[in-house]
């Protein structure tokens, strides 16, 4: 196993290993404005949501390992504490690299990317037309991690209101994760998109206790050809199936086949 001590490597090198590992990211892009009315507009990967009452986003606007400047955005948000996230479909995510581009602090992103300037209800920064969803926010903290190149600042903004394109809804009014075609940042140059041909979905065990690998008969947990997401979908069952397992291989890989149907329920049947 590599070891590394981020003490002993530069900024650099700890960054490219940090938004290769820790990805993929999903991508804020930021409105903000100035005190003299210059708007600016910029994507980061630094972003999340901490919680939901109240309504909390934070993106971290990092000083820049190149040149350890800082960025326009964090210089406006301490001026104005307002801004505006939006979200990054695959559509437009030419358009939002283009935004990420180090133009003059007098420069409109909004006009060099294309992008659709919008006024909102309770902000000064404008909303991101093109967005399928814009948040309105109020900026609570601006927390700094230090004066090096790399340092993080945490922007911790509060929703003040959302707003949500009809035509990424589904017939319920809510937000349809396929339509919405999230674009997702990895390392390097690296993006991912989040549709419907790389969904996949995981049962939660919430509500049932799954019996664990623990309780998983030596036949199956010591299988050849099972993987640990294998074993994990066989061990979220609450009850144990009764009867002898199986130990055969072609049983084992029949059973396997239901599993990448996510039908657990099949691939027990087969087993015992």
């Amino acid at each position: 196993m590599k070891t590394l001590n981020p003490k002993e490597i530069s900024s650099a090198l700890f960054q490219n290993v940090l938004q290769a590992a820790v990805a993929p990211r999903p991508i804020a892009l930021v409105s903000t404005i100035d005190k003299n009315g210059n708007i600016n507009l910029s994507p980061f990967s630094f972003y999340n949501i901490f919680s939901t009452v109240p309504p909390i986003l934070i993106f971290s606007a990092s000083r820049r390992v190149r040149g350890n400047t800082t960025k326009h955005t964090l210089e406006n948000v301490l001026e104005v504490s307002e801004a505006v996230i939006g979200t990054v479909s695959f559509n437009i995510i030419q358009q939002v690299s283009l935004t990420s581009t180090e133009y003059e602090k007098h420069e409109n992103e909004f006009i060099k990317s294309g992008l659709t300037m919008k006024n909102a209800d309770l902000v000064k920064p404008k909303l991101i037309e093109e967005c399928a969803v814009n948040f309105e926010c109020k900026v609570l903290e601006v927390k700094s991690f230090g004066n090096e190149g790399g340092a993080g600042n945490l922007v911790i903004c509060e929703i003040l209101r959302v707003h949500l394109r009809e035509e990424y809804l589904d017939e319920n009014g809510n937000l349809d994760q396929n339509k919405l075609d999230l674009a997702a940042r990895l390392g390097g140059n690296i993006y991912s998109r989040n549709n419907a041909e790389n969904f996949f979905e995981v049962p939660k065990p919430l509500v049932t206790k799954g019996i664990g690998f623990d309780n998983l008969p030596d036949e199956i947990r010591f299988s050849k050809i099972f993987t640990g997401n294998d074993l994990g979908m066989l061990a979220n069952v609450e009850k144990l199936p009764e009867g002898k397992a199986s130990s055969e291989e072609s049983v084992h890989k029949k059973a396997q086949e239901f599993l990448h149907q996510n039908n657990i329920e099949e691939a027990w049947k087969s087993l015992i």
